[in-house]
């Protein structure tokens, strides 16, 4: 393949990587968002987490891989990014860290404090991520000051611009919503109706600020696919939404899912071939071609790709399919409450049609 080709080809898997990323931490960002929305006692949100407990750190690895394939293929755009928004994503790696303290930790002590405090700081560093990835991406596709030198010239404040700021709502709106779906899909009984219930309220508010942010990209840096790939989006939030309203659990989330993955897909569609346009000068912009490595060091990495990229992937796939049910029953590390002499113990609910898979069509 050419130096072009291949140049081509990792801004491309890169793209796909951050498609795979926020479809799969989004519903992890949503759980926490609606931890005490759902979850209204101990018991409760720890029934939540259980949902999320086998796969969250997996759906990590997609950020890893994200940013390491970005370092080698693109080390331009890598040091330009992460030293021009270093507190914006500092601020993201504190949350993500603090989050897994809070998972883990949770269950360390029974104390009802303890939990409830671990329980609100995974709220929290749920919340704040979602909040920044859409402001740092929709600074990226519009473009930030950038100099002759390739250096941020701009400060913190000059990232919180209204299109950012809208992107930024736009994402943690539609996690919550992708994180709502996912829980209607994964619970029974109360916790199914309260979650149905959060992402029908949700879901409008999610529905609109998508529409606005995915317009006014469009207006702005817009051409046919990305034209095509909103149109998509729009429509499969849309169609999540009547699904929700339906109570075909399966379809809502990939309703949501597949609208994440399209919304991404925009972004990227209408960056290309720039990877961080400079607000400055046109002259300054990185694009896919001067931010680059080499043409050895690109061939290499695709071979690697090639080779192991499947392995994870179907690694991954098997991790979803074992713990596709629902979750039933009480969260069995939360403290028993004492049972009166002649009381039965509670039984796990009987897994049945509610027990398809999320993503599976109900």
């Amino acid at each position: 393949m050419s130096l072009q080709e291949l140049q081509n080809l990792w801004f491309t898997l890169i793209a796909v990587l951050w498609c795979g990323y926020f479809l799969l931490e989004g519903f992890d960002f949503g759980v926490a968002a609606l931890l005490h929305v759902v979850g209204r006692t101990q018991e409760e949100r720890g029934v939540l987490l259980r949902t999320i407990g086998p796969v969250w750190d997996g759906n990590e690895v997609w950020l890893l891989v994200a940013g390491g394939a970005t370092f080698a293929a693109f080390p331009l755009w890598y040091a330009t990014l992460f030293s021009g928004f270093y507190l914006a994503l500092l601020l993201i790696l504190v949350a993500l860290i603090v989050r897994v303290l809070a998972i883990e930790y949770r269950n360390k002590e029974t104390g009802a404090l303890w939990r409830w405090r671990w329980d609100v700081a995974h709220t929290v560093t749920g919340a704040v991520p979602a909040l920044l990835w859409g402001v740092a991406f929709a600074n990226v596709v519009h473009g930030v000051p950038i100099d002759a030198a390739h250096h941020y010239t701009g400060s913190f404040f000059t990232l919180l611009n209204p299109y950012a700021l809208l992107g930024g709502l736009t994402t943690l709106s539609v996690f919550t919503l992708h994180g709502a779906v996912f829980l209607t899909a994964k619970t029974t009984g109360e916790l199914r109706q309260r979650a149905r219930k959060a992402a029908l309220r949700v879901g409008p508010v999610a529905a609109a600020l998508a529409v606005a942010f995915l317009g006014w990209t469009q207006i702005d840096k817009g051409t046919a696919a990305t034209a095509a790939s909103a149109a998509v989006a729009a429509v499969a939030l849309l169609g999540g939404l009547f699904a929700t309203w339906r109570g075909r659990d399966g379809w809502a989330f990939a309703g949501t899912g597949a609208a994440i993955v399209a919304t991404t897909a925009t972004l990227f569609l209408a960056l290309h071939p720039d990877v961080m346009p400079s607000t400055t000068s046109a002259a300054y912009s990185l694009t896919v071609h001067n931010a680059s490595s080499s043409h050895y060091t690109l061939t290499v990495m695709s071979w690697v790709a090639l080779a192991f990229t499947p392995l994870v992937l179907l690694y991954q796939g098997w991790t979803y399919w074992v713990f596709r049910a629902r979750i039933t029953g009480r969260d069995p590390l939360s403290p028993r409450k004492p049972q009166s002499a002649g009381t039965p113990e509670p039984t796990a609910e009987p897994a049945g049609p509610a027990g398809t898979a999320a993503g599976t069509p109900a």
